[in-house]
């Protein structure tokens, strides 16, 4: 059988192919652009998006999907920004019915097809980043280049990169083979196989608050080039981006001539828990969620009719030995802290110092010291607040004001936090990063995750203590991110050693333009799968291959 792909699929092949170039060499390569310059997008791109976003506010989103009953609003922005747009909801039987209805002719379609239609959407959303950037910008608090870049540019490229993966994978082995065994004397055995990818069923994509496109896409396509419909379920604080998503998206099917309801829009009605109904229906055969330890773990222990996925909270961890560059190291590790208010997974929480200090290039560091210069780094990017919001955005919802309101009396005070007043939002909580000083001993509160603007500077004996907690502490609760400064190359192995033991992925004396906190599509990995902050990573092959099987079917010549 020999499939007859979509004109989509020759439209977008030299990017498809360059993909694959690219998750195999895991050198640096975009395919979206992350600069919102006119030179890059065009003198009125910026504009425009604007006004599709505005023209969203205050209304009903333009969503034609089965068995709408009422339209529900539940999303608050950070920055005060009045959204009133509401989404149409419906009974969940009837959106997964009609999911699973599309899945036939879907799968039917082949790898090729699939995979041409999935990067005509991603084109779609290009197309369209300025109005998705505002969307995300709007509803995360993430400040406004930080949501073109991570919930625009990036996180097409890495729905790119699970494209290619997936389709790697269902393109392993031939769509039809001839077999032929020696039988003797006798004329040989002769058979032909066909080899099917058939999709396991409906996936549920539960969005997150912080990125609800970046950490979306990657499972939300590799479901669908995979053959499976998916009923997107977005945070009910952040609705509009992946609203946005799956609008474009069902355009495209329906142009390209399939069931739009291969994408489904599921926002839920004030305290409904339509996440937990959707993850334990029958039809639900895959989930991807992004979020708490809690209600991850719960995901894992009672969806047991679906494979699932989830990226969980953890404990990043830096461990400082000595450095050649101390105020280049400063300056990373407080960028780190300052960037969109610590609000990210893989934001660093907890600085490992050895008590009697370390060697720099300017001498020998106090613990204190080291204390001052990171804490001295961060004043310098939030002193002045028109700066300051560029970096930080704002506080993405009740539960970090109450960990700083927390953390407040914990400790011994390095530099504590402090509002900021947004110049354009009047209505915006901003807040600048925590840092404590605590001792070794007290675990306790080092030994959790304080998702937000917190971080402790953390007394230690020694470096090999200072590994010695890393492994404790992220053997138990999990880590995204780790890194290390020491200019001794036998501390760097031992780290190394140390993060492939707990499974974290490590970055060593980073005091440039690279930062702890972010990773690239096609080269970094995010998440490894082999500790407790998340079961599986972005992306590799393990991560789409699960969502199909291959069937045969064999006859005789």
């Amino acid at each position: 059988m020999t499939e007859t792909p979509h004109p989509h699929y020759a439209r977008h092949a030299d990017t498809l192919e360059r993909a694959l170039t690219a998750i195999t060499e895991r050198s640096y390569w975009s395919a979206y652009p992350e600069s919102p310059s006119p030179r890059v997008y065009g003198e009125t791109a910026a504009a425009e998006g604007e006004a599709a976003f505005r023209a969203y506010l205050g209304g009903k989103f333009p969503l034609d999907q089965p068995g709408t009953g009422d339209w529900v609003g539940t999303e608050a922005s950070p920055f005060g920004i009045d959204l009133g747009v509401t989404y149409p909801h419906a009974d969940p039987e009837v959106l997964l019915a009609a999911a699973a209805a599309a899945l036939p002719a879907w799968r039917d379609a082949g790898p090729q097809t699939r995979v041409g239609v999935c990067l005509e959407i991603l084109a779609r959303l290009h197309a369209n980043i300025f109005e998705l950037a505002n969307a995300v910008h709007a509803t995360s608090g993430q400040a406004f280049v930080m949501a073109f870049q991570a919930g625009g540019a990036h996180a097409l490229d890495r729905a790119l990169e699970a494209l290619a993966y997936a389709y790697r994978e269902m393109t392993r082995h031939p769509a039809t083979a001839d077999w032929e065994k020696p039988a003797g004397r006798g004329d040989p055995l002769r058979m032909t196989k066909n080899f099917h990818v058939v999709p396991r069923g409906v996936a549920l994509a539960i969005g997150c608050n912080t990125f609800p496109t970046w950490n979306s896409y990657p499972g939300l396509f590799a479901s669908l080039v995979t053959g499976n419909p998916v009923v997107v379920k977005p945070h009910p604080r952040a609705v509009l981006p992946l609203a946005i998503t799956v609008r474009y998206a069902r355009e495209v099917l329906a142009e390209a001539g399939f069931d739009p309801n291969l994408m489904l829009l599921a926002p839920e009605a004030p305290g409904e828990r339509l996440a937990s109904t959707l993850a334990l229906h029958p039809r639900v055969r895959i989930v991807d969620f992004t979020g708490s330890t809690e209600y991850g773990d719960w995901l894992e222990a009672n969806a047991r009719q679906a494979v699932v996925y989830t990226e969980k909270a953890g404990v990043n961890t830096v461990v400082v030995d000595s450095t050649d560059d101390f105020a280049g190291m400063c300056r990373n590790v407080g960028f780190s802290l300052v960037l969109y208010s610590g609000q990210m997974c893989t934001t660093p929480q907890n600085i490992l110092v050895p008590r009697g200090g370390i060697e720099t290039d300017q001498g020998q560091k106090s613990l204190d010291e080291v204390a001052e210069g990171i804490a001295g780094a961060v004043g310098k990017l939030t002193g002045d607040p028109a700066r300051a919001v560029e970096l930080i955005g704002a506080i993405v919802n009740d539960g970090v004001l109450a960990r700083l309101d927390e953390v407040a009396g914990i400790g011994e005070p390095v530099l504590p936090s402090r509002p900021v007043e947004h110049p354009n939002y009047p209505g915006a909580v901003v807040r600048t990063p925590l840092i404590a000083k605590l001792g070794a001993d007290d675990v306790g509160t080092y030994g959790r995750e304080w998702f937000g603007p917190i971080s402790f500077v953390i007394a230690t004996d020694s470096t090999p203590h200072s590994l010695a907690i890393l492994r404790q502490t992220v053997g138990e609760r999990g880590a995204l991110t780790a890194s290390v400064y020491s200019t001794d190359p036998g501390v760097l192995d031992a780290a190394e050693s140390a993060a492939i033991e707990t499974g974290v992925h490590l970055s060593c004396n980073l005091t440039g333009g690279v930062f702890v906190n972010q990773s690239a599509a096609f080269s970094d990995f995010h998440g490894s799968g082999a500790n407790p902050a998340a079961n599986a990573a972005l992306t590799d092959g393990a991560y789409v291959a699960s969502r199909f099987r291959v069937v045969q079917a064999r006859r005789h010549v």
